[in-house]
């Protein structure tokens, strides 16, 4: 039998079939980098955006994936901090979710400033009085910590824990794991925050502006909770495709039920204290600004977009995932924790896109953004790279320590 210390060889697909499989995103990812080139080489004429629309599609996918990304804190704070042991089963794929949305993000920004050589301004010619400050330094900064945790992963590899220091080093970060997990937490809490707060601060944008407590708007604590809602959705789902794929159980049925049913309580939370701010931005703030709330949903971004937020990708999940049968379901946990991450992108799309939509003064109309393909070819990129990421740790690491156990190998 193995060693104490020696973690088996686990089953894998021929070199072919994954060459295969990675070569489709590849080209995805090739195609975006394409897009980019264009961007940075010609400049940010190659996009939709405007004067009017400085947060395009980018943007949107950007907070998309920060807030679906925070399966990656969250759960590390529940099982370091909190010590909930079914997550043992899946935190390494969660850290490497959040490494991939997190890096994929900041990637995505590099490309969105347009000079990505001045990035270093963010830093060094901080705003001390813009939440954007206080939120590229947070992302950037808990970026590395991801990258830390995920370096336990790498050092777990057969044929890197030969090499003595590195295996010895593996081991030993893992031991002070928690207190990277509580940095992660720390640093994840305020730019989670501060990306839905940023809008919510905006006097001149009535869509998004909103009041709060002290100098807290009300959005800072609903995007908190719709990431860490949104967050465990996502990573059921990845895990949950992964083994349809490889045909083999990576975690136990349980413990992806038990994920579902946690986001789902969190879900309900956030929709119920989404309903009430909403209620009050309708009937108190945006009349007080001389706006009705009718003046904010035209077409294309008519009420069919609350209605999906709220109602198709907000209550039925919730639902679908609070019902043990369903969430036992394969069909039903797909579906509950897919429409949750889609009620998720679509309040992003809100917030960055129907904001800078409708018009506050007397001479302007309401526009329409019109994202081009070098747009999307970059968001194309972005999941083509994540694919290939997680992939290549699927292979070469260990991320579901029950693997073997599960599939009954025999490992000698």
């Amino acid at each position: 039998m193995s060693s104490a210390n020696e973690l088996p060889q686990l089953e894998r697909c021929s070199n072919k079939k994954f060459l295969l499989w990675i070569s489709f995103w590849a080209l995805l990812l090739l195609w975006g980098l394409f897009g980019a080139f264009l961007c940075l080489f010609k400049g940010l004429n190659q996009t939709g955006m405007n004067n009017y629309f400085v947060f395009g599609l980018w943007i949107t996918v950007d907070l998309a994936v920060i807030g679906l990304g925070a399966g990656a804190f969250f759960s590390g704070f529940l099982f370091y901090v909190l010590k909930v042991d079914y997550l043992k089963e899946l935190i390494g794929a969660a850290v490497v979710i959040g490494f991939i949305c997190y890096s994929g993000a900041v990637g995505m920004l590099t490309i969105d400033i347009g000079q990505p050589l001045r990035g270093y301004f963010s830093f060094w010619h901080a705003n001390v009085h813009s939440m954007l400050t206080e939120v590229i330094f947070c992302i950037t900064t808990y970026l590395f910590v991801l990258t830390i945790e995920f370096v336990p992963l790498i050092t777990e590899n057969k044929t890197i824990r030969e090499i003595a220091f590195l295996r010895y080093f593996g081991e030993n970060l893992h031991g002070i794991m928690v207190v990277f997990a509580l940095v992660g937490t720390f640093l994840s809490f305020f730019h989670q925050g501060s990306l839905g707060g940023m809008f919510g601060v905006l006097f001149a944008r009535p869509f998004s502006y909103r009041s709060g407590i002290a100098i807290w708007p009300w959005t800072f604590f609903l995007s908190i909770l719709s990431a860490i809602a949104a967050g465990p959705s996502l990573t059921t789902l990845v895990v949950w495709t992964t083994q349809k794929l490889t045909g083999r159980r990576l975690v136990s049925r349980s413990t992806l039920s038990r994920l579902a049913k946690l986001s789902a309580i969190l879900l309900v939370v956030y929709l119920v204290l989404k309903a009430a701010d909403t209620i009050y931005w309708a009937n108190v703030t945006a009349p007080s600004m001389g706006f009705k709330f009718t003046s904010f949903y035209r077409p294309p971004y008519g009420m069919w977009l609350l209605f999906c937020e709220f109602y198709l990708f907000g209550l039925v999940p919730a639902i679908i995932l609070l019902i043990p049968k369903a969430r036992d379901t394969d069909f039903w946990l797909v579906i509950g924790c897919l429409f949750t991450c889609a009620g998720i992108v679509i309040n992003r799309f809100s917030l960055a896109i129907q904001t800078s939509a409708i018009p506050v003064l007397p001479f302007e109309r309401f526009m329409i953004y019109h994202p081009t393909w070098q747009e999307w070819s970059i968001v194309g990129a972005i999941i083509g790279y994540g694919v290939i990421v997680f992939s290549l740790a699927y292979r070469y690491l260990h991320l579901f320590p029950r693997e073997h156990e599960l599939n009954g190998s025999n490992i000698s």
